[in-house]
Protein backbone atom coordinates (compact mmCIF):
# COMPACT_ATOMS: atom_id res chain seq x y z
CA UNK A 1 0.00 0.00 0.00
CA UNK A 2 1.26 3.48 -0.91
CA UNK A 3 0.68 5.73 2.08
CA UNK A 4 1.42 9.42 2.62
CA UNK A 5 2.26 10.15 6.25
CA UNK A 6 2.25 13.79 7.31
CA UNK A 7 2.62 16.03 10.32
CA UNK A 8 3.47 19.48 11.55
CA UNK A 9 5.73 19.37 14.59
CA UNK A 10 5.72 21.57 17.65
CA UNK A 11 8.29 23.90 16.05
CA UNK A 12 5.64 24.89 13.48
CA UNK A 13 8.25 25.53 10.80
CA UNK A 14 6.98 23.18 8.08
CA UNK A 15 4.52 20.46 7.13
CA UNK A 16 6.32 17.22 6.31
CA UNK A 17 4.82 14.56 4.04
CA UNK A 18 6.59 11.27 3.28
CA UNK A 19 5.62 8.53 0.86
CA UNK A 20 5.82 5.01 2.30
CA UNK A 21 5.41 1.79 0.33
CA UNK A 22 4.33 -0.73 2.95
CA UNK A 23 4.12 -4.45 2.22
CA UNK A 24 3.16 -7.41 4.41
CA UNK A 25 5.91 -10.00 4.15
CA UNK A 26 5.24 -13.22 6.02
CA UNK A 27 4.66 -11.67 9.42
CA UNK A 28 7.00 -8.71 8.95
CA UNK A 29 6.35 -5.33 7.38
CA UNK A 30 8.60 -3.97 4.66
CA UNK A 31 8.94 -0.21 4.20
CA UNK A 32 10.36 1.45 1.12
CA UNK A 33 10.98 5.15 1.66
CA UNK A 34 9.56 7.10 -1.26
CA UNK A 35 10.84 10.56 -0.41
CA UNK A 36 9.97 13.55 1.73
CA UNK A 37 8.19 16.79 0.84
CA UNK A 38 8.67 19.57 3.37
CA UNK A 39 6.59 22.72 2.85
CA UNK A 40 7.34 25.77 5.00
CA UNK A 41 4.48 27.20 7.05
CA UNK A 42 2.97 30.35 5.53
CA UNK A 43 4.15 33.14 7.81
CA UNK A 44 0.66 34.60 8.49
CA UNK A 45 -0.64 31.20 9.61
CA UNK A 46 2.48 30.52 11.68
CA UNK A 47 2.09 33.86 13.44
CA UNK A 48 -1.64 33.32 13.98
CA UNK A 49 -1.04 29.86 15.41
CA UNK A 50 1.75 31.08 17.68
CA UNK A 51 -0.53 33.81 18.99
CA UNK A 52 -3.15 31.23 20.02
CA UNK A 53 -0.99 28.48 21.54
CA UNK A 54 -0.42 28.06 25.29
CA UNK A 55 -0.20 29.98 27.48
CA UNK A 56 -2.60 32.08 25.33
CA UNK A 57 -6.36 31.66 25.74
CA UNK A 58 -7.85 31.68 22.22
CA UNK A 59 -11.52 32.16 21.38
CA UNK A 60 -13.69 29.54 19.72
CA UNK A 61 -13.50 31.66 16.57
CA UNK A 62 -9.71 31.39 16.72
CA UNK A 63 -9.88 27.62 17.10
CA UNK A 64 -12.31 27.22 14.19
CA UNK A 65 -10.30 29.53 11.95
CA UNK A 66 -6.99 27.77 12.68
CA UNK A 67 -8.50 24.29 12.35
CA UNK A 68 -9.75 25.23 8.89
CA UNK A 69 -6.53 26.94 7.80
CA UNK A 70 -4.42 23.99 8.94
CA UNK A 71 -6.72 21.51 7.23
CA UNK A 72 -6.48 23.41 3.95
CA UNK A 73 -2.68 23.62 4.28
CA UNK A 74 -2.36 19.89 4.99
CA UNK A 75 -4.68 19.18 2.07
CA UNK A 76 -2.52 21.17 -0.34
CA UNK A 77 0.67 19.48 0.93
CA UNK A 78 -0.90 16.00 0.67
CA UNK A 79 -2.03 16.69 -2.90
CA UNK A 80 1.48 17.84 -3.81
CA UNK A 81 3.02 14.78 -2.17
CA UNK A 82 0.71 12.50 -4.12
CA UNK A 83 1.61 14.22 -7.39
CA UNK A 84 5.34 14.77 -6.81
CA UNK A 85 6.32 11.69 -4.79
CA UNK A 86 3.75 9.09 -5.78
CA UNK A 87 2.86 10.17 -9.31
CA UNK A 88 -0.81 10.16 -8.35
CA UNK A 89 -0.78 6.56 -7.09
CA UNK A 90 -1.13 7.07 -3.31
CA UNK A 91 -3.92 5.07 -1.68
CA UNK A 92 -4.14 6.62 1.79
CA UNK A 93 -3.19 9.80 3.64
CA UNK A 94 -2.41 9.74 7.35
CA UNK A 95 -2.38 13.12 9.07
CA UNK A 96 -1.19 13.69 12.60
CA UNK A 97 -2.29 17.32 12.40
CA UNK A 98 -0.94 20.08 14.61
CA UNK A 99 -0.88 19.50 18.35
CA UNK A 100 -2.40 22.61 19.89
CA UNK A 101 -2.94 21.32 23.41
CA UNK A 102 -1.90 18.20 25.31
CA UNK A 103 -3.78 18.08 28.60
CA UNK A 104 -1.84 16.40 31.39
CA UNK A 105 -2.25 16.47 35.14
CA UNK A 106 0.65 15.03 37.09
CA UNK A 107 1.27 11.53 35.80
CA UNK A 108 -2.01 11.31 33.85
CA UNK A 109 -3.05 12.50 30.41
CA UNK A 110 -6.64 13.71 30.32
CA UNK A 111 -6.96 14.75 26.69
CA UNK A 112 -5.13 15.86 23.58
CA UNK A 113 -6.07 18.18 20.73
CA UNK A 114 -4.66 18.10 17.21
CA UNK A 115 -6.11 20.56 14.69
CA UNK A 116 -6.22 20.35 10.91
CA UNK A 117 -9.68 19.10 9.84
CA UNK A 118 -9.18 15.95 7.70
CA UNK A 119 -12.17 16.69 5.45
CA UNK A 120 -10.05 19.34 3.72
CA UNK A 121 -7.34 16.75 3.04
CA UNK A 122 -9.86 14.24 1.66
CA UNK A 123 -11.37 16.96 -0.52
CA UNK A 124 -7.99 18.07 -1.87
CA UNK A 125 -6.70 14.58 -2.63
CA UNK A 126 -9.77 12.41 -3.13
CA UNK A 127 -8.11 9.88 -0.84
CA UNK A 128 -9.28 8.42 2.48
CA UNK A 129 -7.59 10.03 5.48
CA UNK A 130 -6.69 8.55 8.87
CA UNK A 131 -6.44 11.23 11.56
CA UNK A 132 -6.89 11.74 15.31
CA UNK A 133 -4.29 9.09 16.10
CA UNK A 134 -3.60 9.95 19.74
CA UNK A 135 -7.04 10.22 21.33
CA UNK A 136 -8.00 6.53 21.41
CA UNK A 137 -4.91 5.70 23.45
CA UNK A 138 -5.79 8.51 25.88
CA UNK A 139 -9.33 7.13 26.11
CA UNK A 140 -7.78 3.85 27.27
CA UNK A 141 -5.88 5.55 30.04
CA UNK A 142 -2.69 6.18 28.09
CA UNK A 143 -0.80 9.34 27.27
CA UNK A 144 -1.27 9.12 23.51
CA UNK A 145 2.50 9.62 23.42
CA UNK A 146 5.09 8.85 22.45
CA UNK A 147 3.57 7.01 19.49
CA UNK A 148 7.09 6.68 18.08
CA UNK A 149 7.38 3.65 20.36
CA UNK A 150 5.33 1.66 17.83
CA UNK A 151 7.89 2.12 15.07
CA UNK A 152 10.84 1.85 17.45
CA UNK A 153 9.59 -1.41 18.93
CA UNK A 154 9.50 -2.92 15.44
CA UNK A 155 12.81 -1.46 14.30
CA UNK A 156 15.17 -1.61 17.29
CA UNK A 157 17.19 -4.82 17.75
CA UNK A 158 15.35 -7.13 20.13
CA UNK A 159 18.08 -7.09 22.75
CA UNK A 160 18.64 -4.90 25.82
CA UNK A 161 20.71 -1.76 25.48
CA UNK A 162 19.27 -0.22 22.33
CA UNK A 163 17.40 3.08 22.30
CA UNK A 164 15.85 5.61 19.94
CA UNK A 165 15.57 9.35 20.49
CA UNK A 166 13.50 11.88 18.57
CA UNK A 167 14.47 15.54 18.94
CA UNK A 168 11.52 17.74 18.09
CA UNK A 169 10.05 20.50 20.20
CA UNK A 170 9.97 17.79 22.87
CA UNK A 171 12.54 15.01 23.15
CA UNK A 172 11.08 11.52 23.42
CA UNK A 173 12.94 8.31 24.12
CA UNK A 174 12.31 4.62 23.46
CA UNK A 175 14.49 2.11 25.31
CA UNK A 176 14.78 -1.64 24.92
CA UNK A 177 15.50 -2.90 28.42
CA UNK A 178 14.44 -6.49 27.79
CA UNK A 179 13.45 -8.50 24.72
CA UNK A 180 9.91 -8.18 23.40
CA UNK A 181 8.99 -4.84 24.94
CA UNK A 182 10.07 -1.21 25.20
CA UNK A 183 9.85 1.67 27.64
CA UNK A 184 9.05 5.05 26.08
CA UNK A 185 8.23 8.52 27.34
CA UNK A 186 8.76 12.23 26.77
CA UNK A 187 12.09 13.23 28.31
CA UNK A 188 11.42 16.96 28.29
CA UNK A 189 12.11 19.98 26.10
CA UNK A 190 14.41 20.05 23.10
CA UNK A 191 13.56 22.60 20.41
CA UNK A 192 10.78 24.06 22.56
CA UNK A 193 13.20 25.91 24.85
CA UNK A 194 16.15 26.17 22.45
CA UNK A 195 13.95 27.93 19.89
CA UNK A 196 12.47 30.19 22.57
CA UNK A 197 15.94 31.13 23.80
CA UNK A 198 17.20 31.82 20.25
CA UNK A 199 14.18 33.98 19.49
CA UNK A 200 14.74 35.89 22.72
CA UNK A 201 18.46 36.31 21.97
CA UNK A 202 17.79 37.68 18.48
CA UNK A 203 14.94 39.99 19.43
CA UNK A 204 12.55 37.86 17.40
CA UNK A 205 14.67 37.79 14.24
CA UNK A 206 15.60 34.09 14.56
CA UNK A 207 13.24 31.16 15.06
CA UNK A 208 15.92 28.67 16.04
CA UNK A 209 19.59 28.38 16.89
CA UNK A 210 20.77 27.76 13.34
CA UNK A 211 23.53 25.11 13.36
CA UNK A 212 23.84 25.55 17.13
CA UNK A 213 25.99 28.66 16.63
CA UNK A 214 24.64 30.59 19.63
CA UNK A 215 24.93 27.64 21.99
CA UNK A 216 28.48 26.94 20.82
CA UNK A 217 29.67 30.46 21.60
CA UNK A 218 27.70 30.78 24.83
CA UNK A 219 28.62 29.53 28.29
CA UNK A 220 26.48 27.12 30.28
CA UNK A 221 25.28 28.84 33.46
CA UNK A 222 25.27 26.22 36.20
CA UNK A 223 22.71 27.97 38.48
CA UNK A 224 20.24 28.32 35.61
CA UNK A 225 20.78 24.72 34.53
CA UNK A 226 20.14 23.57 38.10
CA UNK A 227 16.94 25.63 38.26
CA UNK A 228 15.73 24.08 35.01
CA UNK A 229 16.57 20.55 36.14
CA UNK A 230 14.56 21.08 39.33
CA UNK A 231 11.30 20.91 37.35
CA UNK A 232 9.02 18.27 38.98
CA UNK A 233 8.24 16.72 35.58
CA UNK A 234 11.62 15.01 35.45
CA UNK A 235 10.92 13.16 38.68
CA UNK A 236 7.70 11.60 37.39
CA UNK A 237 8.09 7.93 36.47
CA UNK A 238 7.16 6.77 32.97
CA UNK A 239 4.77 6.56 31.27
CA UNK A 240 4.58 10.34 31.03
CA UNK A 241 4.17 13.02 28.39
CA UNK A 242 4.53 16.76 28.13
CA UNK A 243 4.50 19.57 25.58
CA UNK A 244 4.63 23.28 24.95
CA UNK A 245 1.73 23.73 27.36
CA UNK A 246 4.45 23.42 29.99
CA UNK A 247 7.74 24.22 28.25
CA UNK A 248 7.21 27.50 26.41
CA UNK A 249 8.77 30.96 26.19
CA UNK A 250 6.92 32.15 29.30
CA UNK A 251 8.30 29.19 31.23
CA UNK A 252 11.82 30.24 30.28
CA UNK A 253 11.19 33.87 31.21
CA UNK A 254 9.94 32.79 34.63
CA UNK A 255 13.10 30.75 35.25
CA UNK A 256 15.23 33.75 34.34
CA UNK A 257 13.37 36.06 36.70
CA UNK A 258 14.43 36.78 40.27
CA UNK A 259 17.06 34.47 41.70
CA UNK A 260 16.26 31.46 39.49
CA UNK A 261 19.43 31.95 37.43
CA UNK A 262 21.60 32.53 40.47
CA UNK A 263 23.16 35.71 41.87
CA UNK A 264 24.35 38.48 39.61
CA UNK A 265 22.97 39.79 36.32
CA UNK A 266 20.63 37.82 34.05
CA UNK A 267 22.72 35.48 31.85
CA UNK A 268 23.79 36.82 28.47
CA UNK A 269 21.41 35.77 25.66
CA UNK A 270 23.79 33.22 24.12
CA UNK A 271 24.50 31.81 27.59
CA UNK A 272 20.77 31.09 27.92
CA UNK A 273 20.78 29.27 24.56
CA UNK A 274 23.83 27.27 25.64
CA UNK A 275 22.20 26.38 28.96
CA UNK A 276 18.88 25.14 27.55
CA UNK A 277 20.81 23.15 24.93
CA UNK A 278 22.83 21.60 27.75
CA UNK A 279 19.56 20.83 29.54
CA UNK A 280 18.39 18.62 26.67
CA UNK A 281 21.76 16.89 26.41
CA UNK A 282 21.81 16.31 30.18
CA UNK A 283 18.33 14.76 30.11
CA UNK A 284 19.33 12.44 27.27
CA UNK A 285 22.55 11.40 28.96
CA UNK A 286 20.73 10.66 32.20
CA UNK A 287 18.25 8.45 30.36
CA UNK A 288 21.08 6.57 28.65
CA UNK A 289 22.54 5.79 32.06
CA UNK A 290 19.18 4.92 33.63
CA UNK A 291 18.32 2.46 30.85
CA UNK A 292 21.90 1.19 30.38
CA UNK A 293 21.87 2.00 26.68
CA UNK A 294 24.82 0.96 24.57
CA UNK A 295 23.45 2.55 21.38
CA UNK A 296 21.12 5.46 20.71
CA UNK A 297 19.60 6.16 17.28
CA UNK A 298 18.57 9.80 16.89
CA UNK A 299 16.06 11.42 14.54
CA UNK A 300 14.09 14.65 14.25
CA UNK A 301 14.86 18.28 13.56
CA UNK A 302 17.34 18.45 16.43
CA UNK A 303 19.78 16.36 14.41
CA UNK A 304 20.38 19.49 12.30
CA UNK A 305 21.89 21.18 15.38
CA UNK A 306 25.51 19.94 15.45
CA UNK A 307 26.25 21.51 18.84
CA UNK A 308 23.29 19.75 20.45
CA UNK A 309 24.31 16.46 18.85
CA UNK A 310 27.91 16.88 20.00
CA UNK A 311 26.82 17.59 23.57
CA UNK A 312 24.52 14.56 23.58
CA UNK A 313 27.35 12.35 22.32
CA UNK A 314 29.82 13.77 24.86
CA UNK A 315 27.55 13.53 27.91
CA UNK A 316 26.09 10.13 26.93
CA UNK A 317 29.44 8.36 26.41
CA UNK A 318 30.10 5.47 26.25
CA UNK A 319 26.65 5.11 24.61
CA UNK A 320 27.13 5.10 20.83
CA UNK A 321 25.05 7.90 19.26
CA UNK A 322 24.10 7.66 15.56
CA UNK A 323 21.43 9.19 13.33
CA UNK A 324 18.52 7.02 12.18
CA UNK A 325 19.67 7.52 8.59
CA UNK A 326 22.30 4.89 9.35
CA UNK A 327 19.46 2.39 9.81
CA UNK A 328 17.86 3.39 6.50
CA UNK A 329 15.27 5.78 7.92
CA UNK A 330 15.93 9.46 7.08
CA UNK A 331 16.36 11.41 10.30
CA UNK A 332 14.18 14.32 9.13
CA UNK A 333 11.37 12.04 7.93
CA UNK A 334 11.06 9.48 10.70
CA UNK A 335 7.89 10.90 12.24
CA UNK A 336 6.19 11.19 8.85
CA UNK A 337 6.98 7.53 8.21
CA UNK A 338 5.76 6.72 11.71
CA UNK A 339 2.32 8.14 10.95
CA UNK A 340 2.21 6.34 7.61
CA UNK A 341 2.85 3.11 9.55
CA UNK A 342 0.15 3.87 12.13
CA UNK A 343 -2.45 4.61 9.45
CA UNK A 344 -1.53 1.41 7.63
CA UNK A 345 -2.08 -0.58 10.82
CA UNK A 346 -5.44 1.13 11.42
CA UNK A 347 -6.94 0.39 8.00
CA UNK A 348 -5.72 -3.21 8.27
CA UNK A 349 -7.45 -3.69 11.63
CA UNK A 350 -4.36 -3.74 13.85
CA UNK A 351 -3.66 -1.77 17.06
CA UNK A 352 -1.12 1.01 16.71
CA UNK A 353 -0.16 1.79 20.31
CA UNK A 354 2.33 0.15 22.67
CA UNK A 355 0.52 0.01 26.03
CA UNK A 356 3.75 -0.56 27.95
CA UNK A 357 5.02 2.74 26.56
CA UNK A 358 1.94 4.95 26.69
CA UNK A 359 0.33 3.51 29.83
CA UNK A 360 -2.90 2.51 28.08
CA UNK A 361 -4.96 -0.33 29.52
CA UNK A 362 -4.50 -2.33 26.33
CA UNK A 363 -3.93 -2.25 22.58
CA UNK A 364 -6.11 0.14 20.60
CA UNK A 365 -7.04 0.76 16.98
CA UNK A 366 -5.97 4.34 16.52
CA UNK A 367 -7.65 7.20 14.72
CA UNK A 368 -10.70 7.89 12.60
CA UNK A 369 -11.12 7.37 8.86
CA UNK A 370 -12.53 10.11 6.61
CA UNK A 371 -13.65 8.73 3.22
CA UNK A 372 -12.20 10.11 0.00
CA UNK A 373 -14.06 10.77 -3.22
CA UNK A 374 -14.87 7.09 -3.83
CA UNK A 375 -16.76 4.55 -1.69
CA UNK A 376 -14.64 3.59 1.31
CA UNK A 377 -13.24 0.07 0.99
CA UNK A 378 -10.84 -1.00 3.71
CA UNK A 379 -8.33 -3.76 2.96
CA UNK A 380 -8.74 -7.20 4.48
CA UNK A 381 -7.46 -7.41 8.07
CA UNK A 382 -3.95 -8.74 8.43
CA UNK A 383 -3.50 -12.08 10.19
CA UNK A 384 -1.63 -10.63 13.16
CA UNK A 385 0.64 -7.92 14.44
CA UNK A 386 3.92 -7.56 12.53
CA UNK A 387 7.00 -8.95 14.21
CA UNK A 388 9.54 -6.59 12.63
CA UNK A 389 9.74 -3.54 10.40
CA UNK A 390 12.33 -3.93 7.66
CA UNK A 391 13.56 -0.91 5.71
CA UNK A 392 14.28 -1.73 2.10
CA UNK A 393 17.82 -0.72 1.25
CA UNK A 394 18.94 -0.46 4.86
Amino acid sequence: MRVIGMLSGTSRDAVDAALADLTWDGGDLRLRCGGLLSVPFPEPLRADLARCLPPADPTWQDVCRIDTALGRLFGSVAARADAELAGGTAELVVSHGQTCFHWTQGAAALGTLQLGEPAWIAEATGLPVVSGLRTRDVARGGHGAPLAATLDALLLPDAPGHGALNLGGIANLTARERPGTVTAYDLGPAGALIDAAAERASGGAERMDEDGVRAARGTVRAPLLAALLADPYYRLPPPKSTGKEHFHAGYLRARLAGDAAGPGPVPAPDDVVATVTELTATLVAGACRDHRLTSLTVSGGGTRNPWLMSRIAALSAPTRVVESTAAGLPAQAKEAYLFALLGYLTVHGLPGNVPAATGARGPALLGSVTPGSRPLRLPAPLPGAPGRLRIDGA
